[in-house]
């Protein structure tokens, strides 16, 4: 069953109340926003699923070859079995409401599945997402509407690439939010890092 594809915490949506499907931080796990989730959508369906890559005891949904250099071939696995994931669960409750978001690596895997599948979510959160890779043109997110969350002095994800992320959502047609900050630094040189980075 491709809805097991994944450990999740799962809520079951009240009448058709919308699904939500939070994606957590490299580190953090299903319960990282699960609750916040319900509180942001109370009666919605929540789909919160595990990573299932595994980087020095930090879980995570696609492996990496160092800091901000993805491996790319199991980026496209992981974005399949993602896809279907997502997929399984809307053919289970159909004609609803979808929305996704995610922090750091799972705005990263949020973001490969609305790339190439745009039609999966009608609004999507990227929480301090990096996408080092040019994307294709996705014209399905004519109308969606997608935010995205960034630190404008992250030292992991540049400025410029977030503008690009910016400039690209809006070259598709999305409706883009987008909340930025000045921060980045002081998160990214405490070891053990407090916050999931990518």
């Amino acid at each position: 069953m491709t809805e097991a594809a994944y450990h999740a915490l799962v809520k079951e949506p009240m009448g058709n109340a919308l699904l939500v499907f939070a994606f957590h931080g490299t580190g953090g796990d299903e319960n990282q926003f699960f609750g916040l989730a319900q509180e942001l959508f109370p009666g919605a369906g929540v789909i919160s699923p595990r990573g299932d890559v595994l980087e020095l005891g930090a879980l995570r949904f696609f492996r990496r070859t160092a800091e901000g250099v993805y491996d790319m071939q199991d980026l496209a696995r992981a974005t399949a079995k993602m896809t279907r994931f997502v997929e399984s669960w809307k053919r289970r409750h159909p004609a609803r409401a979808v929305h996704g978001f995610g922090y750091s690596n799972g705005a990263n895997i949020l973001a490969a599945v609305m790339m190439q599948r745009p039609d999966l979510f009608d609004r999507v959160g990227l929480l301090h997402p990096l996408i080092p890779w040019e994307p294709a043109s996705a014209p399905g997110l004519k109308g969606r509407r997608v935010l995205i969350t960034a630190g404008r002095n992250d030292p992991i994800c540049r400025w410029p690439m977030t503008e690009q992320l910016v400039r690209w959502s809006r070259a598709q047609g999305a409706e883009v939010a987008t909340s930025f900050h000045e921060g980045g630094t002081k998160c990214a040189v405490k070891k053990p890092s407090p916050c999931p980075r990518l």
